[in-house]
């Protein structure tokens, strides 16, 4: 079987944005078939839309973390602050493995949006973009998340 790590890379080699690769990647977790998962996650690549922001890969994680653990009601604010609390440890978790969760400072890049035109996806941008490697980074931190939370106590 396939970790998620790898899986989460091999999408994103395969022309997934960063946010669409992590969150892909757990689609039987969280009961996304891929299409929805797809579009669900296609507006956070580039740091949200290419304005260099938080990372997608990010974001993703946090998409699937709201899937699989979630708070389902808007009044239950004891559940949405223990899922704040999640989402905040899964990115400084991603924080502490890679510098940052700004994609802009991830990048190197300087600070504002950038051309809201996806890179062609050429040996050259895989050469200069780590971002494979932060997206099974997060996907590897959500799966020791998730592994951590059901294992038995």
């Amino acid at each position: 079987m396939e970790d998620k790590r790898t899986k989460a890379m091999k999408l994103f080699n395969d022309g997934c944005n960063c946010a669409q690769a992590t969150l892909v990647a757990y689609c039987e977790e969280t009961g996304l078939d891929y299409e929805t998962a797809l579009r669900i996650s296609s507006s956070f690549g580039g740091g949200v839309g290419r304005l260099r922001e938080i990372c997608g890969a990010v974001s993703g994680i946090a998409m699937a973390a709201g899937m699989v653990a979630g708070p389902v009601d808007p009044l239950d604010q004891d559940a949405k602050a223990a899922h704040y609390a999640l989402v905040q440890k899964l990115a400084n978790r991603f924080k502490e493995a890679n510098g940052s969760y700004i994609c802009r400072e991830l990048l190197d890049l300087p600070e504002g949006p950038d051309s809201p035109s996806p890179e062609p996806r050429t040996e050259a941008y895989y050469r200069l973009r780590p971002c494979a490697e932060y997206v099974g980074s997060a996907a590897a931190i959500l799966e020791q998340e998730l592994r951590e939370r059901t294992a038995p106590r």
